[in-house]
């Protein structure tokens, strides 16, 4: 597992449930503000969804990943739904549910 990976994965580890952040947000959190890409490559590898929660990972406007690596959009959207995150349309609303990293 590189560096990289082992970041993007301790830091999703420290978000709540009930939340979401976005793919830009962990990489400026990890001290990579242009590689939400490498994110995203990075949450396919994950080794352990159910600990890694990356079913809390959302795009910059609260879309869910349309190829959720671990059965699709609709098993993200009942991941979100059972810890409280209302989806609508394939989207969360960031205003009430994106975690500030507090």
């Amino acid at each position: 597992m590189s560096n990289f990976d082992r970041a993007v994965y301790e830091y999703l580890k420290t978000v709540p449930k009930g939340k979401v952040v976005t793919y830009g947000m962990i990489a400026c959190a990890i001290g990579r503000p242009r590689a939400s890409r490498q994110v995203g490559n990075a949450l396919h590898r994950n080794p352990t969804p159910v600990v890694i929660p990356c079913h809390r990972v959302v795009n910059r406007e609260g879309r869910l990943a349309p190829a959720f690596a671990f059965g699709g959009m609709d098993v993200q959207a009942r991941l979100l739904e059972a810890e409280g995150v209302a989806v609508k349309d394939g989207y969360v609303d960031l205003r009430k549910y994106l975690w500030d990293g507090e």
